[in-house]
C-alpha cells in the first residue's frame, strides 16, 4: 500500500515547471523566500485559464515565482502584485521580464496590504491569492470578499502550516490564524471552499 507521504510526494513531482520559474525560484531560494510548490502554482494556473482571469490581486510578490505561474497561464490578465520588501519585487521584475511579461500586464505595489487592498475597487477582480503576511490574513480575506466578483476566487497557499493546523494541540500564533481564517471561510457562508493538501495546504473558496 502507498503511503500518504509517497502519495504527497508524487504529486509535488508530477507537475513539470517551466525553465523561467525554475531559476525564479532559485533566486528566491538566495533570499530566504518561501514560494509556492509547482503542485500549487499549477493549481492556480488551471484556475486562471479556466476562469479566463482576467484581473488578478497577489499579497506576497516574493521573487515572481506564484506571479509566474498566474501570468504564463493568460495572455490578457493583469496582475496586482503587493509586497513590503522593494529587493524581492526587484527579483520578481527580473523574473516576469525573462518570461516577456509586459508592463502593461504588471502592476507592482510596493507597501502593506491593509493598506494597499482597502483602496481596490470593489468586485473587480476574478482573483485574489494570499501569500503575504499571517498575522493580518483575516483582515485580508475579508477585504477579497469585497474585492472579488461574484464567482470569483480566493486562493491562501500554506493553509495547512507545515502540517500544524490538524494537530490541535499545536497554539501557536501563526497556526492558530489560520485555523481562525478557515473557520471563517468555512462557516460565514461568504464562500463556497474546498481545502487541498498540496503544497502546505492549498485553500481555494468561491465567492457566492
Amino acid at each position: 500500500m502507498i503511503d500518504k507521504i509517497s502519495s504527497w510526494k508524487y504529486t509535488e513531482e508530477f507537475h513539470q515547471e517551466p525553465e523561467v520559474i525554475t531559476r525564479a525560484r532559485a533566486r528566491a531560494e538566495e533570499m530566504g523566500i518561501e514560494s509556492i510548490t509547482a503542485s500549487v502554482g499549477s493549481a492556480l494556473a488551471l484556475l486562471v485559464s479556466s476562469m479566463n482571469a482576467k484581473a488578478i490581486v497577489e499579497v506576497g510578490t516574493g521573487a515572481g515565482v506564484s506571479g509566474l505561474w498566474l501570468q504564463l497561464a493568460s495572455s490578457n490578465s493583469v496582475l496586482a502584485s503587493i509586497d513590503t520588501e522593494v529587493q524581492h519585487q526587484d527579483l520578481a521584475k527580473i523574473a516576469f521580464e525573462q518570461a516577456g511579461i509586459p508592463n502593461s500586464r504588471l502592476r507592482m505595489i510596493n507597501g502593506k496590504s491593509r493598506e494597499v487592498l482597502v483602496n481596490l475597487a470593489d468586485e473587480a477582480y476574478d482573483l485574489v491569492l494570499l501569500d503575504g503576511g499571517v498575522e493580518s490574513l483575516l483582515s485580508q480575506v475579508k477585504e477579497s470578499y469585497r474585492l472579488l466578483r461574484v464567482g470569483g476566487v480566493l486562493a491562501i497557499p500554506h493553509a495547512l502550516w507545515r502540517d500544524r493546523v490538524p494537530d490541535q494541540v499545536l497554539r501557536d500564533d501563526n497556526t492558530e490564524e489560520y485555523r481562525t481564517v478557515l473557520e471563517f471561510i468555512n462557516l460565514q457562508g461568504l464562500f463556497r471552499p474546498a481545502l487541498s493538501t498540496i503544497g502546505d495546504g492549498l485553500l481555494l473558496a468561491a465567492k457566492k
